[in-house]
């Protein structure tokens, strides 16, 4: 039986644990050079449109922002053939005008994580990906415009703070990113899209606000049981924005430069990668890491006994005839 792929990838963040209208076709989990992904990835239809489904924190919300295996999700959803991924993430907005229920389509991060891994490479392998602009360009603005067909209230260009949680920010914290000039705040875009853009995957990020954080003076501060009831209402948005925009995502040529980015991003000499690295590397860039070609085996030496080759001796009894005559 054929193994099943698809090219368009869906992260579901807090409260989307699963798409209802998705006719399975399958669920794998690959085991990637960097562990398992946070659960199984759901393969299926969604429009006609095949796609890969994989909730960031497992069913039933199991994974903490920091113990997400980032590494092993966006790995194993390439593995499965997926080049282009819309993840959803709940968020907190930092300014007056991003309400909760509202969309955003973010187009910068700071990062202010601390404990996770960051990147594929190490171990003997240096690369520096470029980042200036970490969500895909025409994805995003695919994204922006689909939410407002859809008559919902979005917002672009906004600035996340990714911070590196469980807990929520301090008082400070918060003012201190608004004074920054940053709108959101959330503990799940970073590493994902740093490794989605080493990976060379087109990645864009749909942000759900369901609260003002902790800064604003006349409303509640953030609590877990705010954040999942806003998501809850907006659940049903979000899956109408995936749905309303799959058949541009499938056609979507993304020229911003992502599908090259690791291309010349990798500087050490490629004899010296160590082995391991290069086998689990060659995971994610079969191109850039071919495996060698296999050598020719030596052909097998004959067991008969040494001896005068047989057109050596024919060679030899025709001379003695020829010595006979002369005589």
């Amino acid at each position: 039986m054929p193994r099943l792929t698809a090219s368009i990838g869906v992260i579901g963040g807090s409260g989307l644990y699963a798409l209802d209208d998705l006719k399975v076709l399958a669920e794998v989990k690959p085991k990637t050079p960097w562990g398992e992904p946070s659960d199984a990835i759901v393969i299926g239809e969604v429009g006609g449109h095949r796609v890969a489904f994989l909730p960031r924190h497992g069913r039933g919300h199991r994974i903490t922002p920091t113990e997400v295996n980032a590494r092993a999700n966006i790995a194993a959803l390439k593995s499965i053939g997926v080049e282009k991924i819309v993840s959803f993430s709940a968020v907190g907005s930092l300014k007056q005008e991003l309400k909760p229920l509202d969309f955003v389509v973010p187009s910068q991060l700071i990062d202010r994580t601390r404990l996770r891994p960051n990147t594929f490479f190490g171990d003997g392998c240096v690369a520096h990906v470029g980042f200036a602009d970490p969500f895909s360009v025409p994805m995003s603005n695919l994204l922006y415009e689909k939410a407002r067909g859809l008559g919902l209230t979005v917002h672009r260009d906004e600035t996340l703070v990714c911070m590196e949680g469980p807990m929520f920010s301090t008082r400070a914290e918060s003012h201190l990113y608004r004074s920054w000039g940053a709108g959101l705040i959330n503990m799940s875009a970073l590493p994902e899209s740093k490794l989605a853009r080493e990976a060379e995957l087109s990645y864009g990020l749909v942000c759900m606000v369901t609260d003002y954080d902790c800064w604003h003076e006349s409303e509640e501060a953030v609590d877990i049981q705010m954040v999942i009831a806003n998501l809850t209402k907006n659940a049903e948005n979000a899956k109408a924005l995936l749905r309303a925009s799959l058949d541009d995502i499938a056609r979507l040529d993304d020229t911003s430069g992502v599908k090259t980015a690791t291309q010349f991003a990798i500087i050490t000499a490629k004899e010296l990668i160590p082995k391991p690295t290069v086998a689990k590397l060659r995971y994610l860039f079969p191109n850039y890491f071919p495996a060698a070609a296999p050598k020719r085996s030596a052909p097998a030496k004959s067991s008969k006994p040494a001896g005068r080759p047989k057109n050596a001796k024919a060679r030899a009894a025709k001379k003695d005839r020829g010595r006979s005559k002369r005589r």
